[in-house]
């Protein structure tokens, strides 16, 4: 009777399995990035975005940087991370409870990204199109984040 038992149940697994249908996305296997250049206090700076796709179309990950100068030293804004010392003016807008860095609000753009795979969730509350309405937890100016993952996702459609 157990041997009955463990081919029903073997046999219900791979029922389950097999109908289980593979969720696919809306873009080509790989890995994509674009970087978008912009202008803030007079210094140039680069923002990148590297998007990667696994092989059912589904974004996996999404990464953010944007490069920065602080005391005469090229660096990222994500390699700085609390040293950037954005904690305190997200605070004093009031949109994120004890503030959030640079680092922890950019990723609430990338987790939102593979959430939702893609940015058809963008809304701006701004006519220049520079500050995001529709992700709680983010206070910084996203126009050359989200431009530049834009760009990477548009070469990652089928």
């Amino acid at each position: 009777m157990k041997k009955v038992y463990a081919f029903l149940l073997v046999a219900l697994v791979f029922l389950v399995v097999s109908c289980t249908p593979i969720k696919q996305g809306n873009y080509k296997e790989g890995t994509y990035y674009d970087s978008v250049q912009y202008t803030s206090y007079g210094v140039n700076y680069v923002t990148t975005a590297v998007i990667y796709v696994d092989k059912d179309g589904l974004i996996k990950s999404c990464f953010i940087d944007s490069t920065y100068e602080k005391d005469g030293v090229k660096t990222t804004k994500k390699v700085l991370g609390d040293a950037y010392g954005m904690k305190e003016t997200s605070a004093n807008i009031g949109n994120i409870e004890g503030g959030a860095e640079w680092y922890e609000q950019v990723a609430v753009i990338e987790d939102k990204v593979v959430s939702e795979q893609g940015l058809d969730w963008v809304s701006w509350s701004d006519e220049k199109e520079t500050k995001l309405d529709s992700v709680s937890g983010v206070t910084i100016t996203a126009d050359t984040y989200i431009d530049a993952v834009r760009k990477a996702l548009d070469k990652a459609k089928k």
